[in-house]
């Protein structure tokens, strides 16, 4: 078995569906299971329907319409023939969501927002995977909710492990061809959850653990992992094998070409992870293994903006130590807020925050009842692995830097832009 997954880039468009078609060409196509995203920009325009929804807006029409006439322009540049199921199959989804919106009595926007944003992954699976039928590519269409079961914490759902691998094994045609959506699940009531933005690479990684699968390659419009994000910084380099722990930091540190979930049930297994473009899918890409040394060894930079740096101290200047460290760690865990980087004194200490569940006004209240605290909003966090003191003074010229460490390997700064 492999596993291939194409993100949003790859099926943003009716071109980008057929050259799909091309890469099975180049790589056959039995024994395989396809991880879909939402197509193109889907996830973010169903994010405006759910803040819409929620704030009772008269966009909220509108807002559908794209959403409906944009994947309808897809389906009719790939079917010749206005007579094909695919037409009805994409007409009741666009029902379905909109039964969902009217018929949802919760207030909850984690609850809301999977079980609304979903569709964009539904209605990318359902297109491709009939497409690739009516192109003699015979395949199955899997409901990932029907396999991947979770708790119900929404927008950022844990894997029930057993009970998936054995739906998964039942649920897969292990010979054949499966296409099957990323980022979804569902909790032990049928609802849709949602493993976390970006989070169509883990459900990759979770198909090829529950299959012991020979291998997973993520198809990317990039050559494979950059050192740099060619979006932030002027050159970057291929990085042609990295292991399985390096990848798992550049992932915690921010590096968005792999989910930081998405390694660890490979490494488990040592199931080989590959970065390839899906514009030239003859080219090597780069290949995660375990213990192979990172190739070529040159700095890696990431960058994480829209962070918080938060800085906390005492009220009557006594230490920060254990017991008040283990207070607030509570306290993020509570309201949900990750932690990208840690630095203490005596009598203070300091974390930069990413806050993607905008619970940081309510985290406040909480912090002042037994802590001075100040903080800013909107700064951006550097990280350069394996830096050079070259690497270090590039990076660091011409910005306004609030905080900055180095360990053995890493080199961070917070900055205000």
């Amino acid at each position: 078995m492999r596993v291939f997954k194409f993100g949003g880039a790859s099926v943003k468009d009716a071109n980008a569906v057929k050259n799909v078609l091309k890469v099975l060409e180049e790589t056959g196509y039995s024994n395989l299971v396809i991880v879909v995203s939402a197509m193109g920009k889907t996830t973010n325009a169903l994010e405006k329907i759910v803040t819409s929804y929620l704030k009772k807006d008269s966009d909220l029409d509108s807002l559908l319409d794209h959403i409906k006439i944009y994947h309808q322009e897809i389906v009719l540049q790939l079917f010749d023939n206005e007579q094909h199921s695919v037409f009805k199959d994409v007409e009741q989804l666009f029902v379905d969501l909109d039964t969902t919106l009217k018929r949802n009595k919760s207030t909850r926007y984690d609850y809301i927002y999977d079980q609304i944003v979903s569709y964009g992954e539904l209605l990318a699976s359902t297109i491709l995977s009939r497409y690739l039928n009516y192109k003699g590519y015979q395949n199955k269409w899997l409901d990932a909710r029907d396999v991947i079961k979770t708790d119900n914490a929404y927008r950022d759902a844990e894997i029930d492990w057993e009970v998936t691998k054995q739906s998964i094994l039942k649920g897969v045609n292990k010979k054949g061809l499966s296409v099957t959506q990323g980022f979804i699940g569902s909790d032990e009531n049928n609802f849709t959850t949602t493993l976390g933005r970006e989070g169509s690479d883990y459900t990759a990684g979770i198909f090829a653990y529950c299959l012991n699968a020979d291998s997973v390659s993520i198809w990317k419009d990039v050559p494979g992992v950059l050192n740099a994000d060619p979006r932030v910084f002027d050159t970057t380099q291929l990085l042609s094998h990295i292991s399985y722990e390096e990848a798992i930091e550049l992932a915690f540190y921010g590096a968005s070409v792999i989910h930081p979930k998405t390694i660890q049930p490979l490494q488990r297994k040592e199931i080989p992870l590959y970065v390839k473009s899906f514009l030239h899918p003859q080219n090597q890409g780069t290949s995660v293994k375990k213990g192979q040394p990172l190739d070529p060894h040159l700095p890696c930079y990431i960058v994480k903006k829209n962070q918080i740096l938060l800085s906390l101290s005492s009220l009557d200047f006594s230490f920060i130590v254990e017991d008040n460290i283990s207070e607030i760690f509570s306290l993020f865990h509570q309201y949900h807020i990750k932690v990208d980087l840690i630095q203490n004194s005596a009598i203070s200490f300091s974390v930069c925050l990413d806050d993607k569940f905008n619970n940081f006004e309510s985290l406040l209240s909480k912090l002042k009842a037994k802590f001075r605290v100040t903080y800013n909003t909107d700064v951006s966090l550097f990280t350069i692995r394996h830096f050079t003191n070259e690497a270090i003074t590039t990076l660091e010229k011409e910005k306004d830097i609030l905080l900055k460490q180095i360990t053995r390997e890493t080199y961070q700064m917070v900055t205000r832009y």
